[in-house]
């Protein structure tokens, strides 16, 4: 049984930083897709950035520059690297990992496996 638990989530002020971690276990994620969502109160959830084998990793253009994701496959464990946080980055951060089409990897539906998700909150 796949299980992805994602650890990091708080409480930061606006320019702060944070570090999200997310531990996959039940299968190797080493040769797949993983990456990040996050869902604000009323919003729809939206993509945040993935990581592919080959160091291949993609941005939402709101986050670029802000934001890294790396992995540490020997651990299979995607972390987030938060930093000169907005208030608009309030939001339940989600992992996701196992992609089925690579091509709409901006689409939740297109993502296999899911955490329940951290709350990061950035007060202005």
């Amino acid at each position: 049984q796949v299980q992805l638990v994602e650890s990091g989530g708080g409480l930061v002020q606006a320019g702060g930083s944070l570090r999200l971690s997310c531990a996959a276990s039940g299968r190797s994620f080493s040769l797949s897709a993983m990456g990040w969502f996050r869902q604000a109160p009323g919003k729809e959830r939206e993509f945040v950035a993935a990581s592919w084998s080959g160091s291949i990793t993609l941005y939402a253009d709101s986050v670029k520059g802000r934001f890294t994701i790396s992995r540490d496959n020997a651990e299979n464990t995607v972390y987030l690297q938060m930093t000169s946080l907005k208030p608009e980055d309030t939001a339940v951060y989600y992992c996701a990992a196992g992609i089925r089409n690579g091509l709409r990897y901006q689409a939740p539906g297109s993502w296999n496996y899911w955490g329940k998700g951290t709350l990061v909150t950035v007060s202005s």
